[in-house]
């Protein structure tokens, strides 16, 4: 355990030799499977009606609702490439993202520390259509290359605090296009996560935005365009369009987003 506290660049390339090597199903082979159009995620939504209160997590609350365990078990009786529109297949995987980082917290896993996020994104694997995915690269290898959909970093939810805050419904086909942006303009008009020194002209931007400025670049050739896009101040959005403003990131707040469960079976020290 020494080498994770003495030296953080070799834990680093360790992890990364890792991340290398993992792999994302590309087809799904559930056993007693779910036809597509049968597949719901209204339980998930009422869970979160239920136990998420403006973004805060009831985790003991979540472990303790039978219907958690019976959704986690329909996304591994369901072929998601089965589902019949991008919209729907988009929906799914979010839902199921914020599913496993939920149940990632309740199994005792926890993204507070270097080794406790590498425990948490990339160690602990989830149950999709009889396959194993782990969060890191449901997002890294399937959500951002095959949707390309930067507002995908406002919607899954990682269980930290300045993860953008976990809604209180499900992602659904319908009204996805609305639910986006909805989730875009939350997070970036948040104070806590992002702001504004207009005197300085200095735009202090959550990390999400440094993790994954290249896919915002792709979208809008850079990152203040594309941030003044989700500007609810009008006045605001054209300073930051005639104006130059600097960038600087703000430190990463990984504590829970939510009272965790007792629940525990992994260390994540």
């Amino acid at each position: 355990m020494s080498i994770f506290r003495s030296n953080p660049t070799a834990v680093l390339a360790i992890l990364l030799l890792f991340i290398g090597c993992s792999t994302v199903p590309k087809y799904f082979k559930p056993v007693d499977p779910i036809a597509p159009k049968d597949f719901s995620h209204q339980a998930f939504d009422e869970i979160l009606r239920a136990h998420v209160v403006n973004g805060v997590v009831n985790y003991p609350g979540i472990a303790a609702d039978s219907k958690f365990e019976a959704y986690l078990q329909d996304i591994n009786h369901v072929d998601p490439n089965g589902l019949p529109t991008r919209q729907d297949r988009l929906a799914f995987w979010i839902n199921a993202y914020n599913a496993f980082a939920i149940q990632g917290i309740l199994d005792g896993y926890s993204p507070m520390t270097l080794v406790g996020r590498y425990r948490y994104f990339i160690g602990r694997a989830y149950q999709v259509g009889g396959e194993a995915i782990n969060l890191y690269d449901l997002e890294r290898k399937l959500l951002i290359p095959d949707f390309r959909e930067p507002r995908i970093h406002f919607a899954i939810v990682c269980a930290s605090s300045s993860c953008p805050k976990l809604q209180t419904w499900v992602y659904t086909a319908g009204k996805l296009d609305e639910q986006l942006e909805q989730s875009a303009r939350g997070f970036m008009n948040d104070l806590t996560r992002n702001r504004f020194d207009r005197e300085r002209k200095i735009a202090y931007l959550s990390m999400i935005f440094k993790w994954f400025e290249e896919d915002f670049v792709a979208h809008s050739g850079s990152l203040i365009n594309y941030v003044k896009r989700y500007v609810a101040d009008p006045d605001l959005a054209r300073e930051l369009e005639s104006k130059p403003y600097t960038v600087q990131f703000l430190e990463y707040d990984w504590r829970l987003n939510g009272p965790p469960s007792e629940r525990r079976v992994a260390s994540s020290e």
